[in-house]
Parts: structure tokens; sequence; C-alpha cells
């Protein structure tokens, strides 16, 4: 028995715990719990002994229970070693390099329990041969900058079923962080957009990490990618074919009202909010890129100073020294804004591939979502059902 010494005190307000412990002394009632009886080491390997068909790019994991992992080796058909890491408290050991296709590899895995006794595991298994395998093309790319209007887009070399898993792969990451989601324009081709524009001046991270990603029936991904970019000012052009002018902003002010000339009657120019594609100087317009023949009736092939891509379609918005006395005034062109030779250098000077331009009241048809970036077609409530499955 555990004997108790009541010390009586003269200060009506002890409490009893007081009593008993008095200044700076420990309570002689406590307990110590006793230690946990030593125990064997369970030792597991993941994949398992003779696993086949084996994703490179899932994780080979080796985990010790009821003790430590004292050695663990992951080697190649060659007997080659390949990299791994060990948790701090010697627990569990993860691959740190890509596996092969096709390869077989064995990991052996040596722990001791808490009892002092060793125990060793061994699995053998082999990576998947791919029926094929998916590279992949972004946009934009590393180091770029970009307007705050630009989607992330991705473009797979061949159809992917198992969507999910690619959206899995590609982590998008920003400052300031903002809401987003992916889209399917087609089996190959996925977008990604906040749900507004960009913060001026935001980073943004794309790791697209599918190498030994399984994409479904015998697809897997092919070479990781990975882009870092930054989001410029906020430049958005407001196009209107009733007034005939531009109205340029740049981080919500009005920096310039720019006479255009839009689609002639016939020609009008799609409405909508379209992305800057890219951007050219010393440009040749050519109609026959967008189906139609430079020497048909309707057809050009025109020399211009400055162009900056809108659309696929062939919509740009470029210098067009013939036309000045028709800008702001009428719309003469086959679809393309023109504008003063001054005007599109000057707006080009100031904006990124990214930037946004929204055309109304052109008396056009709207501007289809798949026709360049035309992402901001699509409202968010659509966009974030995920498109195309």
């Amino acid at each position: 028995m555990l004997g108790v010494v009541v010390v009586m005190a003269t200060a009506c307000t002890s409490s009893p715990a007081a009593e008993r412990r008095g200044p700076g002394k420990q309570d002689d009632r406590t307990s110590t719990k006793p230690a946990p009886p030593p125990t064997p080491v369970t030792l597991s390997i993941t994949p398992g002994n003779k696993a086949v068909d084996v994703a490179p790019g899932d994780p080979v994991t080796v985990a010790a229970v009821g003790g430590e992992l004292t050695q663990v080796t992951l080697t190649n058909e060659a007997g080659e070693p390949v990299r791994g890491r060990l948790s701090p408290d010697a627990t569990t050991w993860q691959v740190a390099e890509p596996l092969g296709y096709g390869k077989t590899y064995t990991a052996t895995a040596t722990g001791r329990g808490t009892d002092g006794k060793p125990a060793t595991l061994t699995s053998t298994f082999s990576t998947v041969q791919p029926r094929l395998k998916a590279d992949l093309s972004m946009n934009p790319l590393d180091g770029q900058k970009v307007g705050v209007g630009q989607p992330l887009a991705f473009y797979f070399d061949v159809d992917i079923t198992d969507k999910a898993a690619a959206q899995r792969a590609i982590q998008i990451s920003s400052t300031p962080a903002v809401e987003g989601a992916f889209y399917w324009f087609s089996d190959s081709e996925v977008h990604w957009r906040p749900k507004a524009f960009w913060p001026a001046g935001a980073k943004v991270s794309v790791r697209a990490a599918i190498y030994g990603k399984n994409f479904g029936d015998g697809v897997f991904g092919n070479d990781d990618r990975v882009a870092n970019v930054t989001v410029g000012d906020a430049v958005v052009a407001v196009a209107d074919g009733a007034t005939h002018q531009m109205t340029v902003k740049v981080n919500g002010k009005v920096a310039r009202n720019i006479p255009i000339a839009m689609g002639k009657p016939g020609h009008e120019t799609p409405f909508g909010t379209y992305v800057v594609m890219s951007e050219h100087t010393n440009y040749t317009m050519d109609s026959s890129t967008y189906g139609v023949p430079a020497d048909s009736p309707l057809g050009y092939r025109t020399h211009v100073d400055v162009a900056s891509r809108m659309s696929n379609s062939g919509i740009f918005y470029h210098s067009a020294p013939w036309s000045v006395g028709d800008q702001g005034r009428r719309n003469v062109s086959h679809g393309c804004i023109n504008m003063s030779t001054a005007n599109a250098a000057w707006l080009q000077s100031i904006s990124n591939k990214g930037d946004v331009i929204v055309v109304q009241n052109s008396g056009g048809p709207r501007l289809e979502s798949w026709d360049g970036l035309g992402d901001w077609q699509i409202p968010w409530a659509e966009w974030a059902k995920g498109g195309h499955r």
C-alpha cells in the first residue's frame, strides 16, 4: 500500500492538494506507467512481391512497425541502386527517383524490433510496359510574362481516358491563391483558368508531374513539365463596333482611346472576350491561313508592321495605315481590328500575350470558346462542370 501523510496547515484557504504537496514539492501519489513490452519488428514493402504492371509514378514504400529500419536497398535489373529517403524516425523509406518502364526491381529491407531482434523482407516487382506514352505541351511556358486573361492550356499528344488522373498529375498554385478549375475541350486538350481574371502581379506555378502516371487504356505519362509564370499589369481593352473606338485600361484606369475599324458587312467581327495569343512585328496577313485562298476574290496577303493574334480563325488587331480615314468612323476590315501603326505599336508595347480584348456591338456572331483562347466565353458555372467527358 502507498501511505499518504496529511500535513495540517493554519491557512484556512489552503486546498487539500496544496496541503499535501506544499511549496515546490511533488504529489507523492503519482505513479509511473510501465514500459511497453519489447516487440518484434513487422516490415512491409509496397509494391508487394511478384507485383506486375506497377506504374513507375506510384510510390515505392518500405515501412517498419514495432521497431525501425536499419537498411533498405532497391536495385534494378543490372544491380544498380535506386535512390531513396529514410524518414527521421527510421520507420519509413520512399523511392526518390523515377523508375523505368518495363523494368524489374528488387527491394530488400532489414529492420530491428524493440526486442532487439532483426528481420528481413524482400520484394521483387516489375513495372508496366505502356501501350502508349503521353507527351504534354503547355501554354504558357516557363519564365513567360502573361496578361490577366491567360488560361493555362495543356495539350496531350494522345487521347486521355482517365481525365481525373491527368488532373491530379497537374498541380497549379499561385500567389495570391485563386479559385480555378479544369475544363476539357477534347480528349487530349484541357485548360485551367481562375474563376475571375488573374490578379495583376500574381505568381503562378505549374508542375505537371505526369511521368509514370496511369491515364487509362494503357496510356501512361512521359516527361514531366514545369512552368513558373508571372502575370503583368491588368491590360483590358474594349473594342466597340458602334462607336468605332477601343478603350484601353491599365490596372483599371483609362490609358488611351483608340479609333478603330472592325469587320465590314459580311465580315463582322465575332463579339466576346478574346485573349491575346501571340504578338508579331513585320507580319504577313494571309487569308489562306484560315481557309480563304489569297488569290480568291475574298482573299488577301498583306504585310503589316504590327499584329497581335486574337483567335485561330484569323482575328488580329493590327496596324492598317490604308484605313486610317475610316478608323473611328466605319467598319471596313475583313474581321480584324484596324488601327493606326502608332496606336498598334503603343498597344503592343504595353501588353503581353494573355491580355484581354472585349469586342462588343460588332454585329457579328458570338466568339466560339474553342476558337483560340476563348475560355472566358464559357460561364463559370458551366466551366466548373469540367467540359468534354
